[in-house]
């Protein structure tokens, strides 16, 4: 155990059993006499912590309380960012039932457990007061995982058979991988399309077989790969990159104007309030999407192109929805 987890331990002997000795401390914390002495230091001059040992019984008890500081454990804050992190790696550990890596995970779901609770606060409390709920993950099948990982880490071509879903048909193809992505909640191969003789991202749930081969990948630099997978919107990206304005009312503003849709967005806020974001993009289908979750508070200034696909999509829409039902 640390030397955190420790300071807790001895805490808690001395408050569930009054006096200590040495050798129950010694058994529980699995440290030699040197190592508990200096938590003894440490917890006295630096928590504050009034242990004392009592000559008559042979043993470690706590003082009555000094004047001074009072006596307190290190406690563990947590943000916002670190308790998404340690509630997500604990879903993905439960769910790790086979493979390589499963005979380790009990462990480490146990230090999880440990450093979710150190502020007397259970796990289960946790899991029932702070909820994760995933939204948008498309399953995919788990055995194409794992070669897809092999290849891409030692950089070994695939041969894949992958379905397209805007043409509806399945296309076997050799790919260099170069990266997996992880992007609103689904996974992504970034590969080299020998078919296609270029740079592409395939969902894995589209991906249907995945075989590795002993030919070497072909190498991308990082810069090339952010050129054209980076430099657009979304998993939809190209070399080609166009500008988006957008035009937020003043009353959705006050939610948008915190989100981030692009590394390299620039905003501002108009003088009536509304509010303004561009951010560039090769693809307009993924764009498109989340325009249109803020119609009619959004308002497409450019491209022109761009306001004619949302203007269309809205017609479409409406043909779909007319307001008296045959």
């Amino acid at each position: 155990m640390d030397r955190t987890e420790r300071f807790y331990r001895i805490d808690q002997l001395l408050n569930d059993q009054i006096l200590v000795p040495v050798d129950v401390f010694l058994d529980t914390l699995e440290v030699s006499l040197a190592t508990f002495k200096r938590d003894l230091e440490y917890m006295r001059e630096r928590l504050n912590a009034p242990i004392v040992w009592d000559r008559e019984e042979r043993g470690y008890r706590f003082d009555k309380p000094q004047d001074g500081p009072k006596h307190s454990l290190p406690g563990l804050w947590l943000n916002a960012s670190e308790i998404h992190a340690l509630l997500t790696m604990e879903q993905l550990l439960k769910n790790m039932d086979s493979g390589v890596l499963a005979p380790h995970v009990a462990p480490l779901l146990t230090r999880l457990r440990l450093l979710l609770s150190r502020e007397d606060i259970p796990p289960e409390s946790i899991e029932k007061r702070i909820r994760l709920q995933r939204a948008n993950a498309r399953s995919y099948e788990p055995r194409w995982f794992g070669p897809v990982a092999t290849a891409v880490l030692q950089r070994r071509r695939l041969q894949i058979e992958h379905y397209n879903r805007a043409r509806d048909e399945t296309l076997r193809r050799e790919v260099s991988p170069q990266r997996l992505h992880y992007y609103r909640e689904n996974w992504y191969l970034d590969c080299w399309c020998h078919l296609r003789k270029g740079l592409r991202s395939f969902s894995l749930d589209a991906i249907r077989s995945a075989v590795v081969t002993s030919t070497k990948a072909k190498e991308i630099s990082e810069k090339e790969l952010s050129a054209v997978l980076d430099s657009g919107y979304g998993v939809f990206s190209g070399e080609v990159v166009e500008w988006a304005e957008l035009r937020f009312t003043p009353e959705r503003a006050r939610w948008v104007h915190t989100e981030v849709w692009h590394p390299q967005q620039k905003s501002w806020f108009a003088p009536d309030g509304a509010y303004h974001l561009q951010l560039p993009f090769s693809d307009a289908r993924e764009l498109t999407m989340d325009i249109l979750r803020h119609v009619p508070e959004v308002h497409v200034v450019a491209p022109v192109a761009l306001r004619q696909r949302v203007h269309d999509c809205l017609q479409a829409g409406l043909a779909m929805h007319p307001a008296q039902p045959d």
